[in-house]
């Protein structure tokens, strides 16, 4: 079974698309997100390539650590993932959590990052925070259900949302929604002190930050402001919210033209 063993627990991982083609991909996934909550989209992800994604420590079929983690521990997991596969250098893709700690392992081994791409996250500090999601845990969930579709989208008032049921279903399935288990509040903790904004000048990976123009978790100013401190990075608004990439459909072959660069020294618009 594709279990990875790391100290106190085991992290459950997995590798789709073509091991063949190309630099290898790894997928950092979102607060409160399994591999199979997200798995329509991996293939999206991977492209033609080999995309690794891992259940982070506390969450899905990954055990549960002994103590609360730090950013740097989830950083470190991903890190020890691509020792255990061999991968010397990779492209890395991190929405919202994931690009937290995305941001964490691009400062801790930037040569291993071939290229970056950041999702509707934050930096921290100076940089911006994403909204304090932690803050809502402990609500009934009615109350969390009221509150989460307006911080995806700031569009999604009363009438919108019913009239657009099927679609705020979707993007409504967000981590206020799932369990307050032992592992998911262990990870709120570790995001609640995500600061990276004063290392965020150490990342080297060419990076493409996105963000969702109407997105209220990860506002798109603290994307600018990440494309702003890192010293090669292009940013791009996207016609959406948290879930931008399920609402624009240029993301995807914007992110494949980013990747598909073997070299690139000049950097794209902001």
């Amino acid at each position: 079974m594709p279990f990875l063993a790391r100290q106190d627990l085991e992290l459950w991982f997995e590798i789709v698309g073509n091991e063949a083609l190309g630099p290898p991909r790894l997928f950092a996934n979102g607060s409160g997100s399994s591999i199979d909550d997200v798995r329509p989209l991996l293939s999206r992800f991977a492209g033609d390539r080999a995309l690794a994604v891992v259940d982070h420590r506390g969450l899905g079929r990954s055990g549960v650590p002994n103590a609360t983690p730090h950013m740097s521990d989830f950083a470190d997991d991903l890190l020890a993932l691509t020792d255990h596969l061999g991968w010397a250098t990779f492209d890395l893709i991190g929405v919202s959590f994931g690009g937290m700690v995305a941001q964490e392992v691009a400062i801790r081994s930037p040569e291993r990052i071939r290229r970056l791409v950041l999702m509707c996250t934050s930096a921290g500090g100076d940089g911006g925070s994403s909204y304090p999601l932690h803050e809502l845990m402990d609500l009934d969930d009615e109350e969390r259900r009221r509150i989460m579709p307006r911080l995806q989208d700031a569009r999604f008032d009363e009438q919108w949302l019913r009239s657009h049921d099927g679609l705020v279903e979707r993007l409504a399935t967000a981590p206020t929604t799932r369990p307050n288990t032992v592992g998911y509040r262990m990870q709120m903790e570790a995001r609640r002190h995500h600061d990276v904004w004063d290392r965020l000048g150490e990342v080297s990976a060419p990076t493409l930050v996105a963000s969702g123009v109407h997105d209220r978790i990860a506002p798109p100013e603290n994307g600018r402001r990440i494309a702003e401190r890192i010293p090669d990075a292009r940013y791009r608004d996207y016609d959406g919210g948290h879930m931008f990439f399920l609402q624009d459909r240029s993301f995807f072959g914007d992110m494949e033209v980013f990747l598909s660069v073997e070299s690139d020294t000049t950097k794209g618009e902001r």
